[in-house]
């Protein structure tokens, strides 16, 4: 049993890839600040992203995934998500740092004059800022533990500042930190080996920046042996001990699971010198796992999106449909469906055999009628129906369209002369002229009318949810719409806009401006979803209980 005695200060545990980019460094990372949470630390990740865009907000969905809001209107990476969705603790714009970030400070900085006429480098001005910005969460005396990913595999010309800042941080007297570099181990088929060269390739372009990893975490499609753990560590200067597989896995949340079997958790205490505390027992994260693999029912969802190719344009609201779903006991399968492959004419073809419909968030016209297309079905076969962001605005649309007798209502975002309206740019919009971090972002109060479905859902009349967003309900028509069907049951209590939409006269028919996927976690699903897949799954039992 480690005992040491705990010195004072926040600990730095840097994760680094390498061989190739997508090896899962978030979630090892997530993994391991979960079993070190359960342990009794306070513990928080923070992602350094190598390009050079300020942040993620002006970035197509196909290029980078989802871009995940935080509370206080930070646009941010999705590993973000992962980390809150594991941890249940909320992050924040100093938990993720890009490239443009960086040197947008630094000029700005040098065109005030602040570095008094010197020339301005990457090393020390660059990398000085990167150290600045690592230790910020730290310096908030909240955290006893900062694991701090970096973007990238080692040996990008575009990591090379923040692999630099980390090999002078190591230097640094009162800096205590450790290097966890995750790589993967390649399995050739054809003289049936796991290879260990890729990984020796990444330590050494590691070691030519001056930074020796402390730990590795092999990624791996087979169990490795102890004969190439220590073919690894003989090779990369590491203790056998200190070299972690990290095994495909059947879902991401079996991953702290594995990670505390090849105790991770013990071996990083151990390099940090802390004592290893309580012994993680996760039964909450047992049980969502149990409840995940051992399902009562089974439903099917439909997603519709514009970025459908790309699964990760919409990775938190998928894993929101799987935190509701084990909340209910019931396997969600999710039917992924372009928006631009509905139409009117094609619409119960594509849609009958589902049990609900999401429609997804989005910008731009592409796609938009297809959106439209499926909240009708939705509406008119009384379908479940749960409208996110654009999601919501399409179904304000086709209310305007087919229920007031609109034929061309729209929003001014892809109609921009339409003579209705429903959907308009909000004033303080109108005179934005750039893109990035302009938008509606970050957290808001609503407040929900008692009777309708996010009332029993929330059971709270007061809460607070996240935004990233231009265009509003246009409140001129609300009257219009409350008198045929269409409530607005959450209001903003600050300035009147609508948030939240519900028809009544339906199973479950809601509508949200705002992005309820973000706020989802493994052990408080949110209960939009929770009842919206409750909903769902009991209109499917009393089809299939009504005599035919």
């Amino acid at each position: 049993m480690n005992v040491k005695k705990m010195p004072a200060g926040t600990k730095y545990i840097f994760v680094t890839g390498g061989v190739t980019s997508s090896l899962g460094k978030g979630i090892i990372g997530a993994s391991l600040a979960k079993l070190l949470q359960a342990r009794g630390y306070s513990v928080t990740i923070q992602k350094l992203d190598p390009y050079i865009n300020v942040d993620p907000g002006t970035l197509n969905p196909y290029e980078h995934g989802e871009c995940f809001v935080t509370d206080d209107g930070a646009e941010t990476d999705l590993d973000l998500g992962h980390y809150e969705r594991f941890l249940n603790v909320p992050t924040s714009q100093a938990n993720n740092v890009t490239t443009g970030r960086i040197y947008q400070y630094v000029i700005n900085k040098e065109r005030e004059g602040a570095y008094l006429g010197k020339t301005v480098q990457v090393i020390p001005h660059i990398t000085d800022e990167i150290k600045r910005r690592i230790k910020l969460l730290g310096n908030t005396g909240k955290y006893d533990i900062v694991i701090t990913e970096i973007g990238g595999t080692v040996g990008d010309i575009e990591s090379l500042p923040y692999i630099e800042a980390v090999r002078q941080l190591k230097w640094e007297p009162d800096f205590d930190c450790i290097v966890l570099h995750l790589t993967l181990v390649p399995f050739l088929a054809t003289s049936g080996e796991l290879k260990t060269k890729p990984t020796q390739h990444s330590v050494k372009s590691l070691l030519e920046s001056g930074v020796q990893p402390d730990i590795l975490a092999l990624r791996t499609e087979h169990k490795l042996t102890e004969g190439v753990k220590e073919k690894v560590a003989l090779f990369c200067n590491i203790a056998p001990k200190a070299v972690i597989q990290a095994i495909d896995a059947e879902t991401i949340y079996d991953v702290p699971l594995l990670m505390q079997e090849e105790e991770l958790d013990k071996v990083v205490l151990d390099k940090l010198s802390l004592p290893y505390k309580d012994e993680p027992s996760l039964v909450a994260w047992k049980e969502f796992l149990s409840k995940l693999k051992n399902p009562k029912h089974k439903i099917s969802i439909g997603l519709i999106g514009k970025y459908i190719e790309l699964k990760d344009s919409y990775k938190s609201i998928a894993e929101a449909i799987i935190h509701a779903g084990v909340s209910n006991e019931i396997e969600v399968d999710i039917k992924w469906i372009h928006s631009e492959s509905i139409k009117d004419s094609n619409a119960k073809q594509k849609l009958s055999a589902l049990d609900g419909i999401l429609v997804a968030p989005g910008f731009g016209e592409r796609g938009i009628e297809g959106k439209i297309a499926a909240v009708k079905y939705a509406r008119e076969q009384k379908v479940p129906f749960f409208g996110i962001c654009l999601g919501m605005q399409s179904a304000v649309i086709e209310f305007g369209r087919n229920v007031l007798g609109l034929p061309d209502a729209h929003s001014t975002e892809m109609e921009e002369n339409t003579s209705n309206p429903v959907i308009y740019l909000m004033e303080d919009q109108k005179n934005v002229s750039t893109k990035g971090g302009t938008m509606r972002l970050g957290a808001y109060p609503c407040q929900i009318k008692k009777d309708s479905n996010s009332y029993e859902a929330y059971q709270s009349e007061h809460i607070s949810e996240r935004h990233r967003h231009r265009y509003e309900f246009n409140n001129k028509y609300r009257a219009e719409y409350e008198k045929n069907g269409m409530r607005a049951t959450g209001i903003n209590p600050e300035n009147d806009l609508v948030e939240i939409v519900e028809i009544k006269d339906h199973p479950w028919f809601v509508g949200v401006q705002f992005h309820p996927e973000y706020k989802s976690t493994v052990t408080e699903p949110h209960a939009l979803f929770v009842n919206f897949i409750k909903a769902s799954a009991h209109v499917k039992a009393s089809l299939n209980s009504t005599p035919h």
